[in-house]
């Protein structure tokens, strides 16, 4: 959700809190009091209920420490560089996007996960090895501002074809595809979509078409775009932004007062899916309690509890999703998609090309 993010959660603009736990020992094992920490990793979306932190504590033994650390790329680029003495036990926030790249640099140490049984079979990965555990999914797409394009009597755009016209020339902001998850998934669906040797032309007309460039999700979203409540509050005048289908919904849930309908909207023609994992960090100093903590990912609590919190989907079978979503924010129909051998293939030289073609 990086969305990924990641799916993500919406935290500045709506003024959302985001609930950590943070045990009280930082030895990543056994304090002097007995008590055992387990440490997770992630990036800054992170977000969970408490009653369900202290329902995995309770269950588990364990107090769960949590060190957020910035955009979901920064975050899987320090732990590759720190895997020989990791930062904590368990990664959270790798996406379908960079997987590869914590795969190959050996991030994670195998482990299934109790519950992957139950696991919606187009999420599954990795099975002979069980490096990583789905945890959720998202579509990054572009968001609207339901507003500005009624004042201005404008139809908003449904396709990625549509962004590169002309009515819709200066309006839509883009995060940086080599700094943020929501940018490479942008990037990554416009390659799928228009093919190894398409994409860099459709880039080269939607840079000519006025598209800005800011290096991150929440920039973008609650500074540049008008639709976001962060955005009214700065005067943002961008009424287009890459962000996710579940952005709509987290707009009215977090509104005072809420309102019938959302005041965003996403053109579905434009989104792909992203998928979040998480797995057990190679030497990590607490592995039963990091088993421990992926096995609690997968209940029906935890994923229940996600979709309100880090505004993402379940991806167990028979999770609930909040009615808000399928009104305001429900899945996209037909999303671009990717296989992630071909994500590993042609990812770096993609940014790389994508950087000269659009930042210089």
């Amino acid at each position: 959700m990086g969305i990924t993010k990641k799916v993500t959660v919406l935290a500045v603009g709506l003024g959302l809190v985001t609930l950590s736990a943070c045990g009280s020992s930082d030895d990543g094992g056994t304090s002097g009091g007995g008590a055992k920490t387990v440490t997770l990793v992630s990036h800054n979306s992170w977000a969970v209920s408490k009653d369900v932190v202290a329902a995995f504590e309770k269950q588990s033994g364990y107090r769960l420490k949590v060190l957020e650390d910035g955009d979901a790329g920064q975050a899987v680029n320090k732990a590759i560089l720190t895997k020989d003495n990791p930062q904590g036990d368990v990664f959270f926030g790798v996406d379908n996007t960079l997987l590869s790249r914590a795969l190959d640099n050996g991030l994670f140490q195998p482990y299934e996960a109790k519950g992957s049984d139950l696991i919606l079979h187009e999420y599954r990965v990795d099975e002979d090895k069980h490096r990583v555990t789905p945890v959720d999914t998202g579509d990054i797409c572009v968001n609207y501002d339901k507003e500005w394009f009624s004042e201005h009597d404008l139809t908003p755009p449904k396709t990625f074809d549509d962004l590169i016209k002309p009515e819709y020339k200066d309006l839509l902001v883009v995060e940086n595809a080599s700094t943020s998850s929501p940018g490479l998934g942008f990037l990554l669906g416009t390659a799928a979509k228009y093919g190894d040797d398409g994409w860099p032309d459709y880039w080269k007309k939607l840079k000519a078409n006025g598209v800005k460039v800011v290096d991150g999700w929440e920039q973008a979203y609650n500074e540049e775009f008008s639709g976001s409540a962060g955005g009214k509050q700065a005067k943002a005048d961008r009424p287009l932004v890459v962000s996710y289908a579940s952005s709509p919904p987290a707009e009215v849930i977090y509104a005072d007062p809420k309102p019938e309908t959302a005041p965003t909207g996403v053109a579905e023609g434009t989104c792909f899916r992203q998928v979040e994992y998480a797995g057990l960090l190679s030497n990590a100093k607490n592995p039963e309690g990091g088993k421990a903590l992926l096995d609690f990912f997968l209940t029906k609590r935890f994923q229940d509890d996600m979709p309100l919190n880090m505004f993402v989907h379940p991806v167990r079978e028979a999770a609930q999703v909040p009615e808000e979503f399928a009104k305001f924010g429900p899945q996209a129909k037909d999303p671009e998609t990717m296989d992630p051998a071909k994500i590993a293939d042609n990812r770096d030289q993609w940014v790389k090309s994508w950087t000269s073609l659009v930042l210089k």
